[in-house]
């Protein structure tokens, strides 16, 4: 069974079958989604799918360079990104919460920098993503 909800390759979520997957989460869904545009307002969403371990997942991107993985799942999605040690360092000097130093630390590390997975299944996970946003952005941003 794939890590989305959606697993089928031939059919991409239609936005009625992703609202009843998600269910009470999909407000949060969105959410996240006018978030991203908040913070890089030319960011394009793209449906993709990566194989049949994952499924479905909608790619939040600024350019070619994805800044989220949306993952939908039943009643519940994943937020997916891989930061590098500038943003895990950027964390560290804005005093970000313990628990979620820790999420970074025990983060898996891969060559484009450490992969962070949070479910979102409360409006409150939201603010955790927009943490997550935050470090993914100004760790790319110019200096000086």
């Amino acid at each position: 069974m794939p890590l989305s909800h959606f697993g089928d390759k031939a059919r991409p979520p239609s936005e009625a079958k992703l609202k009843t997957a998600l269910g009470q989460t999909y407000p949060s869904w969105k959410a996240v989604q006018e978030l991203v545009r908040g913070s890089a307002p030319t960011v394009t969403a793209e449906w993709g799918y990566a194989s049949a371990s994952t499924g479905w997942g909608l790619r939040l991107k600024l350019g070619k360079r994805v800044l989220l993985y949306l993952t939908p799942c039943l009643h519940h999605f994943l937020v997916s990104t891989a930061l590098g040690e500038k943003a895990v360092a950027l964390a560290q000097e804005r005093g970000f919460p313990a628990k979620f130093l820790t999420l970074l630390d025990q983060a898996p590390r891969y060559a484009e920098g450490r992969g962070i997975r949070i479910q979102v299944g409360h409006s409150r996970d939201v603010r955790t993503v927009a943490r997550l946003l935050e470090l993914k952005l100004a760790a790319k941003a110019p200096v000086g």
